[in-house]
């Protein structure tokens, strides 16, 4: 089935300055209930390895690992644009390793889009991609990936840099931009400047959509929670008490009750 929204429908989105929404997600009922919500893009990040695989960071997170859940997200999405993250070394050792993973990606989930990290140290890696038919979206300001270089998990600051990184990444073909822990000034100035859509998360208002790891804004995941998310709902209170009285009515014998039985 023919995806409604595509990487052209979100040019064509910020053109018309409607706001493009995106939410992680990495299984199959959590994108049937995306795609039902009318999110226009659901990113299959490698967020993944920290928020279900309980790792501390993204950087164990492998490319068979991705496929996984990408075909699961893919398999319960009908509208959405699905994008897939390239984990940490399966596309910066070489241009050659990046076009072998992302085409693995692509071709063995169905996705209809990449993301990867990286300004101006990718762009090359960006355009060798998007020329040979592989859709990316990049990703900078703070990198997960990079976390160790970076010091931690802090917001970006230097001007210069992010807006030569976002130029650099729209001129190589990239058809989006997600924009993390920025200053909102600068991610709307960025956002400004390009002709490509940008996706903030911890960046402000001013970008021309917006993404949040799904298990943070439904309260899913409870190790850590950056101050720039909203938590929408307390799925993880509300699963605590169901399997609370689940655990109290087998240990009573009310469950299963007759009507949970057969004659």
């Amino acid at each position: 089935m023919t995806k409604t929204v595509s990487t052209t429908s979100l040019l064509e989105m910020k053109r018309k300055g409607e706001k493009i929404t995106m939410v992680t997600a990495y299984d199959y009922p959590f994108a049937r209930l995306l795609d039902q919500s009318r999110i226009d893009t659901i990113l299959v990040g490698d967020s993944v390895g920290v928020v279900v695989a309980g790792y501390k960071d993204t950087l164990p997170v492998t490319v068979d690992e991705m496929i996984y859940h990408g075909r699961a997200v893919v398999r319960g999405s009908e509208r959405a644009l699905v994008i897939v993250d390239l984990p940490f070394m399966s596309y910066q050792v070489s241009i050659a390793d990046a076009k072998f993973q992302a085409g693995r990606i692509m071709k063995e989930t169905g996705a209809g889009a990449v993301k990867l990290e990286g300004g101006i140290t990718m762009q090359e890696t960006i355009k060798a991609l998007v020329d040979i038919g592989i859709p990316v979206c990049a990703h900078i300001g703070l990198t997960p990936q990079a976390v160790n270089q970076l010091g931690g998990f802090k917001v970006q600051r230097e001007k210069e840099r992010l807006m030569q990184d976002a130029q650099a990444v729209a001129e190589a073909g990239a058809f989006a931009v997600v924009i993390e822990c920025v200053p909102a000034e600068i991610a709307t100035e960025i956002s400004q400047s390009l002709t490509i859509p940008t996706i903030g998360i911890g960046a402000g208002p001013g970008c021309d959509g917006q993404v949040l790891v799904m298990h943070d804004m439904l309260t899913l995941f409870d190790r850590f929670r950056p101050s720039f998310v909203k938590q929408y709902a307390d799925l993880g209170r509300e699963t605590r008490k169901a399997l609370e009285n689940y655990s109290r009515e087998v240990k009573d014998g009310s469950f299963p009750g007759p009507e949970h039985s057969f004659s």
